[in-house]
């Protein structure tokens, strides 16, 4: 997973794609939230937010 993420650095430093960061950590973070939430009680309220 590192490796992956220093590539990934690399590319948008190489290429000046720095603009993909902040898509990249959304993405990431809406992921987490729906993995983190699929057990829980608050899961129907985030699925009304898609």
């Amino acid at each position: 997973m590192i490796d992956f993420l220093k590539d990934l650095w690399a590319f948008m430093r190489e290429r000046k794609k720095f603009w993909m960061a902040p898509i990249i950590i959304v993405m990431v973070l809406l992921g987490a939230l729906i993995v983190l939430s699929q057990g829980s009680a608050v899961a129907p309220f985030i699925y009304t937010l898609f």
